[in-house]
């Protein structure tokens, strides 16, 4: 196992999976997970991943022989940082599937920021893994990338609706969490009141309580994204907690 290193005096220069074929030139620090490792020859190939993508990363010892023999001890899901320029691959070895597939880091130093023992499944889009194991080791599944992709566009679909309606004069205000119960379609999940004992908070099933509220005090453009519980039966189209766009 290789020796854990800090990141020292090197920061972070951008993401990898945004670099392109105008980078190319470029000198860049990368950090990511090892995504694959393959050795052609003694010149050492690392798919380097983060939140944006892949990119590959070339260890060469005629180029810097401390790198290759650094990258000698990596693994997969390594945690690693490199130092590198940023060149065009050879027109043979262009890989037309992947966006940064036009382009290589050339890497001259490398740093291994952690380790990893092999993982209960691969962190990729192509293995089929069960859901219980999914939820088990949940922090591996969030690493595959249409998970991430998912969450990417939640992020994208919130922030679109929110320039939207910010433009159109909508006010976004957040209502209270812990609340009273109201009559509404399913049971209310209760939270007990540590100062008031015996008495329960309720959950919100939906904020129309205060929405009428904040109608009546004036605010007649109000949105909010805000999340609500209902202790019923799970169905295809619902779950216990949801996260209804409320205007």
């Amino acid at each position: 196992m290789a020796d854990i290193e800090g990141l020292g005096d090197w920061q972070r220069t951008g993401l990898g999976g945004v670099l392109r074929a105008t980078d190319v030139g470029r000198e860049v620090v990368l950090c990511g997970w090892v995504h694959a490792r393959r050795d052609h020859g003694g010149v050492l190939f690392l798919d380097l991943r983060d939140r944006s993508g892949l990119v590959q990363a070339v260890c060469n010892p005629t180029e810097s022989a401390a790198a290759h023999g650094r990258a000698g001890d990596v693994r997969l899901e390594y945690v690693v940082a490199v130092r590198g320029t940023v060149r065009a691959r050879p027109a043979d070895t262009v890989n037309r599937d992947l966006p940064t597939g036009e382009i290589e880091v050339a890497v001259a130093e490398l740093r291994v920021l952690n380790t990893s023992r092999s993982t209960p499944y691969p962190i990729d889009d192509t293995t089929e893994v069960s859901e219980p194991n999914r939820l088990r080791w949940r922090y591996l599944d969030l690493r595959r990338p249409h998970v991430q992709r998912n969450l990417v566009l939640r992020h994208d679909v919130t922030r679109m609706v929110r320039d939207y309606l910010n433009a159109a004069g909508f006010l976004d205000v957040e209502t209270p969490v812990l609340t009273r119960s109201t009559p509404e379609g399913a049971r209310d999940y209760l939270v007990p009141s540590r100062v008031q004992r015996g008495s329960f908070y309720a959950l919100p099933q939906s904020p129309q309580l205060f929405k009428q509220l904040l109608m009546v005090a004036g605010l007649d453009r109000y949105y909010q994204i805000v999340r609500c519980f209902r202790d019923e039966d799970l169905r295809a189209d619902r779950q216990r907690e949801f996260t209804p766009f409320d205007i």
